[in-house]
Order: structure tokens, then sequence, then C-alpha cells
């Protein structure tokens, strides 16, 4: 009798796995009864960085194959997730809701590496550790997110993220910023530096004017919020414009570009911000400043001239080297935006395609779902949802209803649907379930 489809898959990868580890395949490979199990657990994939893109494709790797040995390196035993994180500048949440730990992806049978990946050796497949030692691997996923270009705007240096928060990261930074915004005199200015380029989640800074907006209409209505943009556009404009108008009358003002709103210098020390429009005070200051993928990333040849990694659309494998995947902020997957959503969308795309290598397949291209929530009030929540798929070497953004359904709502439903979103997408990515505060 034939061999069913799983099953001729099931063969080649243990054939495909052997030989990745340097073997041969086993005797009999070449019919399910005769293959050796054994060999699949020879294959190994390490993936660098612990965060939604990361952490979900250990997972799915280990869903889809429970023999392979998957490997997750990064330095944090507790993971704070960004999304969300703006509800704890309005006393809607607690850094506490929002972080998780590791524990969930060691009971899926993923080995964790407390350490950080220092280089990446792409021709011996080999990564060396910060703390000594290395790791091996046949399939490399790099996932480290992004880092800061401090310097810019002038005088940002990483020192002065201490008394100018950017809070682009949840944990600590966002501590500093809300405990700022509780000690703002009456009548205070809040300042929002949002800079050009890709960046990480781009409605985000919106949101966060929105919600630092829903705080001091409580606790200091006579304060104002001030965002200084460098770019011309954002993301739903007409929508937030539209709550900011009907929420919090004449607490927000957005500068574009033209209009000054690009910040060239800060004098942290004077609370000062320069733009072509002159200085600036306030007395709160949030600088967001660019972004471009971990330092890990152009040191191993995995990016490009621009600054970012650019990827394959079926797999994400990497266009600069071998046997290497990039997924989630770090990649260029355009038009998929940098969040949390596109990430774990990217991230089980790209375990399919490496479940799929190892058996000698082409990787089977699925739509993926992205959405990202921005709260506007307490009962007032605004959903952006799109969904892409992987065609003729690109990814392109599919169109029509299902794309972008209740695209513009911002009704309690959709505070009800962020809710459940979020609880989804940790226990997809973590394996953890934590619930809302609000």
């Amino acid at each position: 009798m034939a061999m069913s489809g799983r099953r001729r898959f099931l063969t080649r990868v243990v054939a495909a796995a052997a030989l990745a580890a340097g073997g041969r395949a086993a005797p009999g490979a070449g019919t399910a009864r005769g293959a050796d199990t054994a060999r699949v657990a020879a294959a190994r994939v390490a993936v660098i960085g612990g965060g939604f893109a990361g952490a979900a494709c250990a997972l799915e790797l280990r869903a889809l194959m429970d023999s392979l040995q998957v490997t997750l390196i990064d330095p944090t035993e507790r993971y704070v997730t960004c999304p969300m994180s703006n509800e704890v500048l309005a006393g809607w949440r607690t850094l506490s809701s929002l972080t998780v730990t590791r524990a969930g992806l060691q009971r899926r049978g993923v080995r964790l590496v407390p350490d950080q990946a220092a280089a990446i050796d792409t021709r011996r497949r080999r990564i060396r550790l910060r703390a000594g030692g290395d790791v091996g691997y046949d399939r490399l996923v790099v996932a480290p997110g992004i880092r800061f270009l401090w310097g810019r705007p002038e005088g940002y240096t990483e020192s002065a993220a201490a008394s100018l928060p950017h809070a682009w990261q949840a944990g600590a930074q966002t501590e500093i910023l809300a405990a700022q915004l509780k000690a703002m005199r009456p009548g205070g200015v809040v300042a929002i530096s949002v800079p050009a380029g890709p960046m990480r989640c781009p409605p985000g800074p919106f949101e966060r004017a929105t919600l630092i907006a829903a705080f001091l209409a409580r606790a200091n209505p006579r304060s104002k919020v001030l965002i200084f943009d460098a770019n011309n556009r954002f993301p739903q404009q007409d929508t937030f414009t539209s709550a900011w108008q009907a929420l919090y009358p004449g607490m927000i003002e957005w500068i574009p570009v033209t209009r000054g709103g690009a910040v060239e210098r800060v004098v942290p020390a004077e609370r000062i911000l320069m733009t072509a429009d002159g200085a600036h005070s306030a007395d709160v200051i949030n600088i967001i400043p660019p972004q471009a993928p971990a330092a890990l990333c152009p040191a191993a040849g995995l990016a490009s001239d621009h600054g970012w990694c650019p990827v394959t659309a079926a797999g994400f494998e990497s266009t600069l080297a071998p046997n290497v995947h990039v997924i989630g902020d770090a990649s260029i997957a355009d038009p998929m935006p940098k969040s949390a959503s596109a990430a774990v969308a990217q991230a089980r795309q790209c375990a399919r395609a490496i479940v799929a290598a190892f058996g000698g397949e082409a990787a089977t291209n699925q739509v993926m779902d992205s959405v990202c929530y921005s709260r506007l009030a307490p009962d007032r929540a605004l959903a952006i949802r799109a969904r892409f798929e992987s065609a003729q070497g690109e990814i392109r953004k599919l169109e029509g209803a299902a794309a972008g359904d209740d695209a513009n709502e911002t009704s309690a439903d959709e505070v009800r649907r962020a809710q459940q979103w979020y609880r989804q997408i940790v226990m997809q990515s973590f394996n953890a379930y934590h619930s809302e505060d609000s």
C-alpha cells in the first residue's frame, strides 16, 4: 500500500535531518517502517530572541515536530510585553499583568539558554555566547528585535533616557514615564517625539498620547500633550484625531514635520527640545528614538545597506546568509507592520518553512493575519486589521472585507476583542496566560 502524504513527508524529514547533522540516512529510510526516528532528534533549530517572534516560532516548531531540538537563546528570565504597556501610563494596568516567564516554553520541550548571542558564524553554523561557549544549529531563527540609534536626535544618549524616557521597551522605562506623569506640575506640558523611518508599532506613539491624555484628564486636566512628529501622516490619523476632539478636547496637539515637528536636538538637563521652529520646553519629555535591528544582525552580515534584514517572502529566510531566518521587527517584510501580531504570523510561517525544508519540501504559504489594537478610553479601542500572503516571491496585502472589517470601529466591543486578543497572543507565544487589569 502506498504511504500517506504525511508518512512520506516524515520519512524525508528523517533522512534530511540525519544529513543536516552530518550523518547518513538510516538504512531503510526510504520506507516509513524502516526509518530511524532517533535521527530526527539530530535536527537542531536555534532561536535567538525570546520576544513574541522568537518564542512563538520555538513553540510552533515543537508543535509541528516534537522530535526537533529547539533551543531558545535569551538572557532575560521574564519578558514584559510592549502590547498593552501604554495602558500602564493611564493607570489601567500594572507591569506585572504584562510580565511572562519562560516556564511555558520549557513545558513544551524548548531548551532555554539564559545568555546573549554575541556572534553568529553562518559558515560553521555556530552561535557564540557572551558568557562563553557556543550553540550549533542546522537552521537558525534570528528574532532579536530592535536597537535604538542613540544620538538621534542630538543629545539623546542612552544615559539621557533616565530623565527623558523612551519607554519603547516595556519595563523600567515605562515606570519612569508613569512616575513623571504623576509628579508633573498642574497645567504642565508633555512632549512626545516621533522619529521618521521604520519603527516598532507605528500607531503606538498616538495611542500613547491618547492614554496620557486619558490619565491627565482625571489627574491634571489643565495640562497638554504635544506630539512632535518627523512625518507628515500617521496610521489611522482621522480616527485618532476624531477621538481626541471628542474625548480630550484641546489637550492633544499634533505637530507634523512641515510645521517643525522633527526634533533635531535635546537638552536633557533643561528639558528642552530643538526643532526647525525653535526651542520648546516641556515638563515631561518622551523621546522615541530612530530604530534599527539589534547589532547582532549587521555584525553577522544579515542586514542590508539601509540597516534592516532582507528575507524571502515564503519562509522569511535571509537573502544574505544560508540556513538563517529573520523574523519580527528586524526583518524587511513590507507591507507587514512591525507589530507583535505580525511577528507571530511570521513566526508560524517561518516554522512551517523550516519543517518543510527538513523534509525536502517547499513551504506551504498560508494567509498571515495581523491586528493592532489602540486603546482610546476605558470603553473604546481602535483595531487596525490586515491580512497578507506570499505570492510570486513577495508579501502582498490582501484587500477586501476580510482584511479591514471594522477597521475604524472604536466601540466597547473592540475593547473586549483587544483583551481577548492579548490573552491569545500571549498563549500562542509563551504558552502562558495573563488576565487583564481593566
